[in-house]
């Protein structure tokens, strides 16, 4: 047992450390600083790279279970590594234009990441049937703290001689290295081999449905699912938006540009912790619980943004960015809990990236707020866009039941 606990656990940490690394490109409000100062590409082009790295994002999780079936787990890490590597290289070596920026950023390493994205979830949690949302929290908190650890190292040596260029091609190659590393020891858990069993939850928190596993068309076709699905969109946007533009933001309410870059870290960092106190609510207290939590959170950190936006108040703001990092958390790993516990095991990897899809409908919000503060001058208009969705997505939330 003590040598099966400690496999589960190499497992876990190498796909922790893989995630860390695949997790930099939601460190694009630090890492598009270059394309702004030194190439000269405008805010809202910028801002639309973002989302159509969340589209490519979405599309590669899609696509990786049709990878799987053929090429196997370990070769479909492969392909996402050199994908995503190469991205983050060529856009460091050529990503003098638009067009250039959104081959090879958005689309390769945005590809790239969502395949290794999805890939490394399925299988790690494929080893934790008793703790799947620990073990989905404590990968997305990886995911989460990438912005912190490898987004403000990424901006220090913009400073150095390496340059921006060279700072993109060093992150790409280690990028890919990491994930071609990961391939090496994360596999699924052979067939028969023996894994605790989900633990039964007291006090009736329980869900009151029969468990079992729906394919991907099955759970398409389920009220429960585009609740769910659209619940993601409306809390994911709030985060999203914010992530796109939180330098941006720090710096409209006073703050110098070095707390502005360490407050991109700092939510990132609530971001991850946010990630991983879902995983162990969703294992404690079940879905239910664990979503109208997300769900307040969410409403709470637009509010007290919007209030700081309003007031000009870098404390607040800061607060703020905390609150909506740890709401951003929630969802990734409510997406994957929730997926895994309504819909099964069998298809997990598939119905997660038909689930993720949220991410990339949750973009185009980001987008729409970035051209209403380049209309409105302002973060006002935006915030009272993302508080009323969190409003709506409580609706929603209330409304899910049985699949």
């Amino acid at each position: 047992m003590k040598n099966k606990s400690s496999l589960r656990m190499g497992i876990l940490c190498a796909g922790v450390i893989a995630m860390l690394f695949a997790g930099i490109i939601y460190a694009w409000s630090i890492l598009k600083v270059p394309f702004a100062e030194e190439v000269g590409l405008a805010a809202p082009a910028l801002a639309l790279n973002f989302t159509l790295t969340m589209c490519f994002f979405c599309i590669g999780g899609v696509v990786s279970s049709f990878f799987v079936k053929r090429i196997g787990t370990a070769m479909t890490l492969v392909l996402s590594g050199v994908l995503a590597g190469a991205g983050i290289v060529l856009s460091g070596m050529f990503a003098d234009s638009v067009a250039a920026l959104y081959v090879f950023y958005a689309f390769m390493a945005g590809l790239g990441i969502g395949i290794a994205y999805i890939v490394i979830i399925s299988t790690v949690n494929a080893w934790f049937p008793d703790r799947r949302g620990l073990s989905s929290g404590a990968l997305m908190m990886g995911f989460g703290a990438s912005s912190l650890l490898l987004g403000n190292l990424a901006d220090r040596l913009f400073a150095t001689e390496l340059g921006w260029r060279g700072t993109y091609i060093a992150v790409g190659i280690f990028l890919g290295a990491v994930i071609l590393l990961a391939s090496l020891f994360i596999r699924r858990p052979p067939e028969g081999f023996a894994l605790p069993a989900p633990a039964a939850r007291r006090g009736g928190r329980s869900e009151d449905f029969t468990l079992r596993d729906f394919t991907p068309g099955e759970m398409l076709r389920r009220f429960s699912f585009w609740r769910a699905f659209l619940y993601l969109i409306c809390i994911t946007a709030v985060g999203n938006s914010v992530i796109s533009f939180c330098r941006d933001l720090a710096l409209s309410v006073g703050a110098e540009a070095a707390l502005a870059s360490v407050l991109v870290g700092v939510l990132a960092v609530c971001n991850g912790l946010g990630r991983i106190l879902t995983g162990a609510l969703f294992d404690a207290a079940g879905r239910r619980i664990t979503m109208l939590c997300a769900n307040l959170l969410t409403m709470a950190a637009a509010g007290l943004t919007l209030v700081a936006v309003v007031c000009g108040s870098l404390p607040l703001c800061i607060v703020g960015l905390c609150l909506t990092g740890l709401s951003y958390g929630t969802s990734p790993t409510v997406s994957s809990a929730f997926t895994s516990a309504f819909y099964g095991q069998k298809h997990f990897a598939a119905n997660l990236g038909f689930m993720n899809i949220n991410l990339m409908c949750a973009s185009f919000v980001a987008t729409a707020c970035s051209a209403l503060i380049e209309t409105t001058g302002g973060y006002t208009v935006p915030f009272v866009l993302l508080l009323g969705l969190s409003a709506v997505a409580l609706v929603l939330n209330l409304s899910i039941k049985r699949p």
